[in-house]
């Protein structure tokens, strides 16, 4: 006979065996949970922006993407960083884009730039519409706008009019752009619709390259360039959620969402504010604007409000603004534009919700209230945790670039916060930057493109009702 507690002769699963299963099981839990965070959009987004980014470099690596015109450029470098400053639609460059690259490597851009601008729009367009408070990802997809002014069916029909609309104003930039370029610089057709095209991509997507080494200040004085390139780069910073609000027309303007107020109104402030300013500061100026025409001042002045809202074009030579100018430059680069469009920074409504409770607690209102509407205590911590992870990014970056070049602050600050907020202006100094500092650079772009949007997604998707109240107390403030 064999006592309860004697296995011997028992047959059945030993303790090896039990051991064995839970190890299965152990590994199979880590497993799916590994898939599931992979799988999450905001894990998988930086993971396809990564994988996009490889693949650039390794095309602008081929022999044919290059024309050697700088054989001291460091070719993986060089690759590396212009593929992650164009899928980040930045425009921060180490070699000039009209000579170094060939029409291939051109081309490569313009793809990266195209796939780097839709997919980033598209991502951020629907976290800004389904990603409030919990998505069926299955079910039906349901706009979180105040006033459901989006009426989505499927995510096909919004890919497909995003889709519309950025072939469709990238279209009739490019046409306005290669009748100029043929007509007045004589170039041939051909020259003139590539130019014509790749400067209207790069203009709607807020990416900067230009296929002119001096950038865009050999047409300082021409509004045929200057002005559509303007409105392409303010209609891509807008973001896909007011740009179709806005061309319904259906909606009266006293009956415009929070959003859509928001976005607008801080966008013609912003550029009123800035155009104003770069002319005080720029306008008698010989190295800036002081030689140029009446016109070219006016266009100069424009260029100077418009293209710091991440554009990243140029029109004058930053590197010989005035120190006031570089400042309200900052402050516009790194506020940046809309959401879910093009513009990088820590975008308008960010910027806007802050200023807005900030005015109410100094008005001593216990809610902040924007145009007869209530903004949810959720909404004011996820524009603070944006801004104040922007603010550290910058100052890191800042911090690390002084440590390992000789530049001055102002000028190592202006190319963080032009990295940061995916902008690509420049005080000149990018091209002599060591291969440490341009790291920082490429980090800090990343950063900037994808971080605060998935930054602000993670804090939507994690948020949780609390069924129980704390004890309150109030630490001393100021």
């Amino acid at each position: 006979m064999t006592s309860r507690g004697d296995t011997a002769g028992v047959k059945g699963p030993g303790p090896a065996r039990w051991a064995g299963k839970a190890g299965k099981t152990a590994r199979a839990r880590k497993e799916n949970a590994i898939r599931r965070a992979l799988s999450h959009p905001v894990r998988s987004v930086p993971l396809a922006f990564l994988a996009v980014i490889v693949l650039g470099a390794a095309l602008l690596m081929l022999p044919v993407a290059r024309t050697g015109s700088d054989p001291g450029a460091d070719p993986l470098l060089a690759a590396l960083f212009t593929s992650v400053s164009a899928v980040c639609v930045t425009g921060l460059i180490t070699v000039d884009t009209a000579t170094y690259w060939t029409t291939f490597g051109q081309t490569v851009i313009l793809g990266l730039i195209q796939v780097g601008g839709f997919g980033i729009m598209t991502l951020a367009t629907l976290l800004a519409l389904l990603v409030r408070k919990s998505i069926g990802l299955r079910g039906q997809l349901v706009a979180q706008s105040e006033t459901h002014t989006l009426n989505l069916g499927d995510v096909s029909a919004v890919l497909l009019r995003v889709a519309r609309l950025m072939v469709g104003i990238e279209a009739a930039t490019a046409v306005v752009l290669t009748g100029r370029f043929w007509l007045a610089y004589d170039q041939n057709p051909g020259t003139a619709l590539w130019h014509g095209v790749f400067h209207a991509v790069s203009s709607f997507n807020n990416a900067g390259f230009a296929l002119y080494s001096d950038n865009l200040i050999g047409f300082a004085e021409d509004p045929w360039i200057i002005v559509p390139i303007c409105l392409a780069i303010i209609a891509g910073g807008l973001g896909f959620p007011v740009i179709i609000q806005l061309l319904r027309g259906n909606v009266k303007a006293r009956n415009w969402s929070v959003h859509l107020r928001l976005t607008v109104y801080g966008t013609v402030l912003l550029l009123v504010v800035g155009i104003t300013l770069f002319a005080a500061f720029e306008w008698n100026r010989d190295e800036t604007l002081g030689g140029l025409s009446l016109t070219g001042k006016l266009l100069g002045s424009l260029a100077g409000g418009v293209f710091p809202r991440t554009a990243g074009f140029n029109s004058i030579d930053y590197g010989a603004a005035a120190p006031e100018t570089l400042m309200v430059t900052n402050i516009l680069m790194f506020i940046g534009g809309g959401s879910a469009g093009t513009a990088g920074g820590i975008k308008i409504t960010t910027f806007l919700v802050l200023g807005f409770s900030i005015w109410n607690e100094v008005r001593g209102r216990d809610e902040v209230t924007i145009a007869h509407r209530s903004i949810s205590a959720s909404s004011q911590r996820q524009a603070l945790s944006v801004a104040l992870l922007g603010v550290a990014a910058v100052v890191a970056g800042t911090l690390a670039l002084l440590m390992v070049t000789d530049y001055s602050l102002e000028k190592v600050l202006f190319e963080s916060i032009s990295a940061f907020a995916t902008v690509g202006m420049s005080t000149g100094i990018t091209y002599n930057l060591p291969p440490s500092a341009e790291w920082v650079l490429m980090a800090l772009m990343f950063l900037g493109r994808i971080g605060t949007v998935t930054v602000a997604s993670a804090l939507a998707l994690s948020s949780r009702p609390r069924l129980y109240s704390l004890p309150e107390e109030r630490p001393i403030i100021g």
